[in-house]
């Protein structure tokens, strides 16, 4: 019986996930062999520092800080180094060098990944993943392969770990903010400089690939409206409660078709209002869920871990199975296709509905004028709640659906108004009509 034949892997980073990658090719050489046709061999680790003490005790021989030259060796590279540089340059030199790339970068692909996939394409490698965004969630591959044959209207994705639990813990504890922090912090859901996360950042960079993949369209990080979670009070969170919401910071890539059947993209990132019987309300604690609007599958979500080192290495892992078995059967592998080109929808245009917390003087006279600015604006008012506290009112008033530009024009008038005292909040809804 002939002996499988080896493909060369190297591994750029041994962090949380790189250590588990590197950990599991090599307690589980037998089996990724079986299923790639080809025995996977960790030909090396490219590191800063070789000789520091890690968690997951691995060979000292297959560390070195001579990454360029591992490249050289290897038939496969996985980049987990993160950020832009040097993971930029030399993922771009195993392409070169005719090897393919598994990376969980979502940075470097939200701001280099048209560049990237072009050189891939044109030396006849491949670029792979999957664990770019949302962790363990298989999210990219469906969308790329198998809902290529499909029109996709709309996602919504809870895509990071640490603001869903933040907000999950304030809506089932009733810890403020800065509590809600601070215990994710302690629990390692949250880093030491948690800023990236909590200001969607984060976010961002996963909704800009999952845009460019759903629309097939480069979509670029600047086109992508950012707000994070910071200015979420516990009191919208408890008036959300009480109207039936749940707020998640959300990450929505969306299609917009105009009367005149011009389509455009829009992708935008922010705290929002989901309804309680929405299956995205259900997602608790640091857990990632997607959901994916089509046109002939219908709705469609995925669920599961968004972060984690053994539970990203396992999207890691995938990527380098399926790579391995189209590099050992031959013939092309799947190229991406952003050639519909559709404009960017700027977050002026993008409409949807508002719920407006405000403070006001309680006086004759007051909701008539508050009413009146709404109308001026051109934003109808669906529902109204009312709670009185001496001679201040304070007024939850959720929207029928308007655009953006004409809820940040409402607001500023509603800030000039002599009825009103203060603008507390402003959340948007997701998720319903």
């Amino acid at each position: 019986m002939n002996e499988p034949r080896i493909v060369r892997v190297a591994l750029l980073g041994a962090g949380s996930v790189g250590s588990q990658v590197a950990r599991l090719l090599l307690e589980q050489a037998d089996t990724f062999a079986q299923r790639a046709g080809a025995r996977l061999e960790l030909v090396g680790i490219a590191v800063r520092d070789p000789k520091r003490k890690r968690d997951t005790d691995l060979p000292a021989e297959l560390f070195t800080d001579d990454a360029e030259t591992l490249i050289l060796q290897a038939d496969f590279v996985i980049e987990l180094m993160g950020g832009i540089e040097p993971a930029r340059t030399l993922i771009t030199q195993a392409l070169e060098s005719g090897a393919d790339v598994v990376t969980a970068n979502k940075a470097l692909l939200a701001n280099h990944g048209p560049e990237l996939f072009a050189l891939a394409e044109r030396v006849g490698a491949q670029l792979h993943y999957e664990a770019a965004v949302a962790g363990a969630i298989p999210i990219l591959r469906p969308l790329r392969e198998n809902l290529a044959g499909d029109r996709i209207e709309r996602v919504l994705g809870i895509v990071n770990g640490t603001t869903n639990y933040i907000l999950d813990r304030m809506h089932t504890k009733g810890d403020s903010f800065e509590e809600s922090l601070r215990i994710a912090t302690e629990l390692g859901y949250a880093e030491a400089d948690p800023t990236a996360d909590i200001e969607g950042f984060d976010a961002q960079h996963k909704a800009a690939i999952l845009a460019s993949i759903a629309f097939h369209t480069n979509v670029k990080l600047e086109d992508v409206y950012c707000e994070g979670i910071t200015g979420v009070s516990i009191d919208q969170i408890n008036d959300a409660k009480r109207a039936g919401f749940v707020v998640k910071l959300l990450a929505i890539c969306e299609r917009a078709v105009e009367a005149s059947g011009t389509e455009s993209v829009s992708a935008r990132v922010y705290p929002a209002l989901v309804p309680e019987s929405h299956p995205l309300a259900s997602v608790h604690g640091g857990n990632n869920a997607v959901f994916v609007e089509s046109a002939a599958a219908g709705s469609l979500m995925f669920y599961g871990a968004g972060a984690g080192g053994v539970e990203t290495a396992s999207a890691v892992l995938g990527d380098l199975v399926t790579a391995a078995r189209r590099h050992v059967l031959g013939g092309p592998g799947l190229g991406e296709s952003m050639d519909a080109n559709l404009p960017h929808r700027p977050i002026s245009e993008v409409d949807t509905r508002f719920q407006i917390a405000l403070a006001v003087t309680d006086e004759p006279g007051a909701l008539a004028k508050i009413a009146t600015t709404f109308a001026e604006h051109a934003v109808s008012i669906a529902t109204l709640e009312q709670t009185n506290d001496g001679d201040r009112a304070s007024l939850v008033i959720v929207t029928h659906r308007a655009t953006e530009g004409a809820l940040q024009a409402l607001v500023a008038a509603l800030e000039s108004s002599s009825a009103i005292h203060e603008v507390q909040g402003v959340l948007r809804v997701e998720g319903s009509n």
